[in-house]
């Protein structure tokens, strides 16, 4: 298969090391001679360099599948340029842009030129994932959850991240968390928002909320930029709760006890040789039936989910 990796930093890395191992004819088309020469570096392949634009207007070949692989700020050029060159199967990077409006866009352009494009949450094929969804398949199903998606704004704000992408934090990276703890919960079928505080360069910074699912398990959940906290979600059967934080692992509180124990889990070890769930999304992607959002799902999860979270009622 003749697959496009856009991007030449350390994820297309680390994508480019699964598809040689699968055996794709790759070509990869990064922006600068520096990236370019650290590829090839890290893989022994030799990255075109001078942007995706540029190739496309340069050749008439038109790959079976494409991986977006840039930064967030240039997710939404990159991805367009794709699908117009011809392109049907495409795999963008999580958030698939850096704001709500570039992804309706997306969408729109996605369905004119006929392309299916997916969100590489790779959280959703994480072993630790994985293994929950079982667990709670193995307990009856899910009673309730909780996730938590604060982010430490302390080691954020000095970074040379593009004011655009920091503006739009919450969707740039904390939807990482709320998209796994819906994936696995059912989307929300209503609930209740409320928000606190403001950084310099993003607002707000406190969120608190709770409702119910589809799948009928009460939800709730936290963040507060401005204290201590970091990403997790646990989740309650009638048997245990699940507790994935980091997200990578997996802590179990049996009922009737107070003592929260590590769970073991077997991993299939080719994942162990990659980012984690970077194999798995890959070998879904390129299946016939892939379970990767869809950018269709991501415009729903806008207006459903994340908007009204980052809009909740505003408290003073």
């Amino acid at each position: 298969m003749k697959t496009w990796i856009i991007g030449a930093g350390a994820i297309a890395i680390e994508y480019a090391k699964i598809l040689t191992e699968l055996g794709h004819e790759l070509t990869i088309i990064g922006r600068g001679e520096e990236s370019a020469q650290k590829f090839f570096e890290e893989t022994g392949i030799k990255a075109i360099s001078g942007g995706v634009e540029n190739y496309c207007a340069s050749t008439n070949q038109i790959p079976d599948a494409a991986i977006i692989a840039v930064s967030v700020d240039q997710l939404f050029e990159a991805t367009v340029e794709v699908i117009k060159k011809g392109c049907k199967k495409i795999l963008v990077e999580k958030p698939g842009a850096v704001s709500f409006s570039q992804i309706e866009q997306l969408e729109k352009i996605s369905k004119e030129n006929g392309a299916k494009v997916f969100i590489a949450y790779n959280r959703r094929f994480y072993p630790s994932v994985r293994k929950t969804i079982k667990l709670i398949e193995e307990d009856g199903g899910l009673k309730s959850f909780h996730f938590e998606f604060t982010e430490w704004a302390f080691k954020i704000e000095p970074l040379p991240i593009p004011d655009p992408v920091k503006k739009n934090w919450f969707f740039a990276n904390s939807t990482h968390v709320v998209d796994l703890a819906f994936y696995v919960g059912g989307n929300p079928i209503d609930f209740c928002t409320y928000t606190q505080g403001g950084l310099n360069w993003h607002s707000p910074s406190s969120f608190v909320g709770a409702g119910f699912t589809e799948k009928k398990a009460l939800f709730t959940y936290k963040a507060n930029w401005d204290a201590p906290g970091r990403w997790g979600v646990e989740f309650l059967t009638s048997k245990r709760k699940i507790i994935l934080q980091p997200l990578e692992g997996i802590k179990i509180l049996k009922l009737g006890t107070v003592s929260i124990e590590d769970f073991d889990f077997v991993m299939n070890p080719i994942e162990l040789r990659y980012k984690p769930g970077f194999y798995e999304q890959v070998i879904d992607f390129f299946s016939n039936s892939p379970k990767a959002k869809t950018l269709t799902e991501q415009k729903n999860n806008i207006q459903n989910i994340y908007s009204k979270i980052i809009s909740g009622k505003f408290l003073e």
